[in-house]
């Protein structure tokens, strides 16, 4: 039995005929670009998180480098300020904070929720304005504690949710903890569009209007541009595919978190460190990582077995080539993950024989 990582023609097979209605009738509509369809997207979206607004954008980078590009220009950011964000995170969030004109600053992650450690920030420069909090994997972390000390600290919050579309604390979803919140709808997520897609959500009206003006070229109206802008609009057919989406998008975390849960009570062995889960968070794993530490080996071992696997993310974005100016950093537990994180298959669309499969294969590695 051979397992993919991730088939997403099996994922999306369900849909077909329900795509299919929803591409004839984007078809007859005769706007295809913005329009109903995306509004609402936007309505429903905004609603599923818990926000008054969504605005679509093309993709979730620029999600996010519109937020920081709106709070420009409405006087909160400035060029050059710094923007807090754990050094662990995917390169796309560090591009944004860089290609807006602002300064990153790494800190150091912690091993729990793979998230900021509260207890390596600190006291910020005077010139840290921001701090992005990067929801990785699929779930929260301590973001309550983190919006504590932006709120303290009188920094803007801002979620990167690209990977926690739907995850739950105390009843409140992602998307809606921070002043502003970016997301990605690319194909693999847990509510992925079938090309690119992303959106911002706020409950800031004027945040959320002057990112729907940036998205549009800085457009006023018709005739009238008053930013330099973008060209970032969320395709209104991807978002025809996401508003069918969204209903399944509860039952199908549900399903995400019922194999977790079978993975974290049925593998045992010591050769394989498992993921943090309380069973009463709303993780919503979008990929589920184990931690080993001959990872070559282990990469093998699954190929072997026909187990597939992926690495969320194997080069810290600090020693990228891209990032050269930033290659000197060094945060050691960052560092020690990326060295070991290993990504094993876990989506809806795995049969309960599947699961059984990847049970007894990682139960028998030896390293």
């Amino acid at each position: 039995m051979n397992i993919p990582f991730l088939d997403l023609k099996q994922i999306n097979a369900p849909y077909e005929q329900r795509f299919k209605k929803r591409f004839e009738d984007f078809l007859g509509s005769g706007t295809y670009i913005l329009g109903e369809a995306v509004s609402d997207f936007e309505t429903a979206f905004a609603r599923y998180c818990g926000t008054d607004f969504c605005v679509g954008t093309g993709n979730g980078f620029d999600a996010l480098r519109l937020i920081f590009e709106a709070y420009k220009v409405k006087g909160k950011l400035a060029s050059g300020d710094g923007v807090l964000l754990a050094a662990n995170s995917y390169i796309a969030t560090v591009l944004a904070v860089i290609q807006a004109g602002l300064k990153p600053v790494f800190v150091e992650a912690e091993t729990q929720f793979f998230n900021i450690d509260l207890d390596k920030i600190g006291e910020p420069d005077t010139s840290v304005k921001a701090l992005v909090v990067t929801h990785l994997y699929g779930q929260l972390g301590p973001i309550e504690a983190l919006s504590a000390y932006a709120k303290k600290q009188q920094l803007l919050l801002i979620e990167d949710a690209s990977q926690a579309h739907g995850a739950v604390v105390n009843g409140k979803r992602a998307g809606s903890f921070g002043d502003a919140a970016a997301f990605s709808f690319y194909p693999t997520k847990n509510l992925g569009a079938l090309g690119d897609a992303g959106a911002v959500t706020t409950s800031d009206e004027r945040l959320a209007k002057t990112i729907q003006s940036l998205r549009n070229y800085g457009r006023k109206d018709a005739q009238h541009y008053t930013s330099l802008g973008f060209n970032s609009r969320l395709d209104p057919l991807q978002a025809c595919f996401l508003n069918e989406k969204l209903n399944d998008l509860d039952a199908q975390n549900n399903r995400r978190r019922q194999i977790a849960s079978r993975y974290l009570k049925e593998i045992q062995n010591p050769e394989i460190r498992l993921p943090f889960f309380d069973f009463s968070s709303g993780h919503v794993f979008y990929v589920f990582v184990v931690l080993v530490n001959n990872r070559p080996h282990f990469l093998a071992y699954l190929n072997q077995n026909g187990i597939g696997s992926a690495i969320h993310y194997e080069v810290p974005p600090y020693k990228q080539e891209a990032l050269k100016s930033f290659n000197h950093l060094s945060f050691p537990v960052t560092e020690a993950i990326a060295k070991s994180c290993v990504s094993i298959p876990l989506n809806p669309a795995l049969t309960e024989a599947e699961v059984n499969r990847v049970i007894t294969v990682l139960n028998a590695y030896h390293a």
